[in-house]
Parts: structure tokens; sequence; C-alpha cells
């Protein structure tokens, strides 16, 4: 249908725009609002199981018993398999004696409340949930409602510590981490890597681009997304990566932005080719990535400063970050880093990666599917010839 005694401007487009920013964050409150309460359930029944010694009082079985029940009353829910409940009180039992622990990172998140920006800021200002008033045992966190059921049930039972299992309840809020990330994350030991390459940022760079430019690294990288024929060269590292951008995207981390593979850029008259370079958005920053499949060696650190500076006086602009460079190794020793960082005054780290495939004899032939087509065209191609020749 058409409306013609409209007369559409600048000033109601922009009043559409505000409308339709307003039903979103409606929506986004409304589902936030439901996991909470839903979680907040989930933490409760959890809490009841743990403190009511439900097994000693009623028996071995009365965890199966409540989920019968449960489910009887409430057919049309799903979270009320004897499993489920486990993980509940399992949830509960893993925080329970770190209630300090708890409050202590909903303090230091939520006082970030005068950025608008901050997910947990604005967690803690819009939802508010009836466990402020329960006083019966460790109060359910606010901030765990931005965090769905199964991520949190992945936490719980990954993380060896009630410090780790925070690492990723943050992340996982902060960066909207989808459950294959989060996983991805846990399994390549994200809490224990994050931050840890040999870097000279600390002196490089003034603060607090220097920590947020150490948080985005990693001491070794995990290339297990990568298959390789044995004895294989940076080139084909090279594509196998860009192959799988998206893998090496996630292993990377947040913000990082592809812009391509042997980037030219022309040096007095000379053609250079960076391996890969990519713009970190946070960081608003350039990240030169040099790749290297044998161990580090302290050449590669002056080439490296050398791309850095080169991307610096010939790409980056005046409102951008210094250029950050990385090198990826397959093995490093930090005292022989430490010393070629010696005199380079670009921030620059080092890391390793691991977990390459390695492709066995029977990954390299050709299948018989593909034998058979070859077989076929070449049959076809002789074919043609015989034809030709004959008319000839």
């Amino acid at each position: 249908m058409r409306i013609h005694d409209v007369s559409i401007d600048k000033d109601y487009v922009q009043w559409l725009n505000e409308i339709k920013s307003r039903y979103r964050n409606a929506q986004i409150k409304a589902a936030v609002k439901v996991n909470s309460e839903q979680l907040l359930f989930n933490w409760q029944l959890g809490r009841d199981l743990v403190q009511k010694k439900v097994e000693e009082r009623w028996g071995a079985g009365v965890v199966e018993q409540v989920s019968i029940d449960l489910q009887s009353a409430f057919p049309e829910s799903k979270g009320f398999s004897p499993s489920n409940l486990w993980r509940m009180k399992q949830w509960y039992l893993f925080y329970s004696e770190s209630a300090e622990k708890l409050a202590q990172l909903g303090r230091e998140t939520l006082r970030a409340d005068n950025q608008d920006d901050t997910k947990l800021a604005q967690l803690g200002r819009e939802i508010q949930t009836e466990n402020k008033k329960d006083t019966n045992g460790v109060p359910f966190p606010d901030y765990f409602a931005f965090v769905p059921w199964k991520h949190h049930v992945a936490i719980v039972t990954k993380s060896k510590t009630v410090e780790e299992a925070l690492f990723y309840v943050t992340h996982t809020v902060s960066e909207s981490w989808s459950r294959n990330t989060l996983m991805n994350c846990i399994q390549s030991d994200y809490y224990h890597t994050l931050g840890k390459a040999i870097t000279n940022f600390s002196e490089r760079l003034p603060s607090p681009q220097n920590e947020l430019a150490q948080a985005i690294t990693k001491d070794t990288y995990d290339f297990g997304f990568v298959s390789l024929v044995p004895g294989y060269q940076e080139e084909a590292l090279e594509t196998e990566l860009e192959k799988h951008l998206t893998g090496f995207l996630l292993e990377l981390g947040t913000g990082f932005a592809y812009l391509g593979r042997q980037k030219q850029i022309i040096v007095a008259g000379k053609t250079r080719k960076l391996d890969m370079l990519f713009f970190h958005i946070p960081l608003n920053c350039y990240v030169v990535v040099e790749l290297k499949t044998v161990p580090f060696q302290p050449e590669f650190a002056g080439k490296l400063n050398f791309y850095v500076n080169a991307v610096d006086d010939l790409i980056r602009t005046p409102a951008q970050n210094p250029t950050i460079g990385l090198l990826i190794c397959s093995n490093k020793d930090e005292t022989e880093v430490q010393y070629a960082f010696r005199g380079i005054d670009t921030p620059i780290g080092v890391a390793s990666y691991d977990n390459v495939r390695i492709k066995k004899i029977q990954e390299q032939l050709p299948s018989v599917e593909e034998l058979t087509k070859r077989i076929r065209l070449l049959e076809a191609e002789l074919s043609n010839r015989d034809t030709e020749n004959g008319k000839s």
C-alpha cells in the first residue's frame, strides 16, 4: 500500500531510525530479562540441591524423581532432564565457595557505569532480579544474565578454577562469543595463552594501548584447522591460513579485519610483500603478521621491524595508532627474542604455532574419482587429436 499524502525528509528518516533503534534495544532487554530469570531459577534450584542435601535426605534417586515431577508439571519445558538438574547443582557448587570473587568481579566490571558501550555496565543498570532480596546462599551475579545457559555449562565443565571460569564469562559478554567460539577458545587454552606473546609493547607503546596490544596476543597459536604435506614451506602455510580464514581470525581473536596476503608496498623503488596484513579495529592500528615455518632467528625481528616502519610511513594515516608487528614461527627461545628486540623502536611481538595436521601419503594422492576424471579427459583429448589428424 502506498500513501500519497506524506512528505519524506531527513527529519522523518532520522526519527524512523530512532524508533528502530529503540525497538531493537527493547528486544535485547526483553531477551536478556528472560535469560536472567531462567538462569536465576537454575541457580536457585542448584542451590537447593546443594543446601538441602537432597540425596542424604530423600535418597540417591531423588534428582531423577524431581526431574520426573517437574517434567510432569511442565511438559512444555525442556530443561528438567536429570542431567540438566545435575548441571545446575554443579554450576552453583562450582561458585559457592567464591562469593567474594563473584562480587569483586561485579564491582570491577559494573564500575564502568559511565561507559554507555559497556554491556556489563548496561546490564548493571537495567537488569534487576528478585535475587537481590534473596540472602539464602551465594547471590546470583547479575552479569551472568548475558551468558546463555549452555555457555555456563561448558565454562564450569571445562574450567579448573573460578578465575578461569570468570575470564570466559566476561569475554563471552564483552565479545559476544557464540558457543562454538567459546569452545574453540577453551580448547586452545585461551585463558593461559592470551596476552603471553613475547613483545616490547610496554616499552614502545603508550598506556593503555600497550596493555590492550599485549592482551590480543598469544604465546602459541593453535593451527589445528590447517592440513599440510610434510616439509611444507611458508607459502603453503599462508595459502592454508587464507583458505581457512574464518578459523585463523577466530584464533587471532576479536577485532581483527583481514586486509590481504602478500600485500605489496614500494620502498625505494623496490616491491616488498607483507605475508599478511590486518587492521585491529579496537586498537585502531595495522597489524603486520609475518609467518615462519622454522624456529625464531634474530634476523626475523629486523625484517619485521622494516615492514612495520614501511606500513607506518606509507599506509598509516595520522588518525591511526602506530602499526604493530607480529611474528608467528614454529618455535622460539625467549632469550634470543629479547636480545633481538634491543635497538628496535617499533612495537613487535613474537609467538609460535602448533598442531598443524600433517597429511598422510594417502591424502596427498588423488582419489579414484579424480584419477578416473583425468583419464577420461585424456582419452577425450587423444580422441579429438585422432579426429583432427584424420580430417587432415
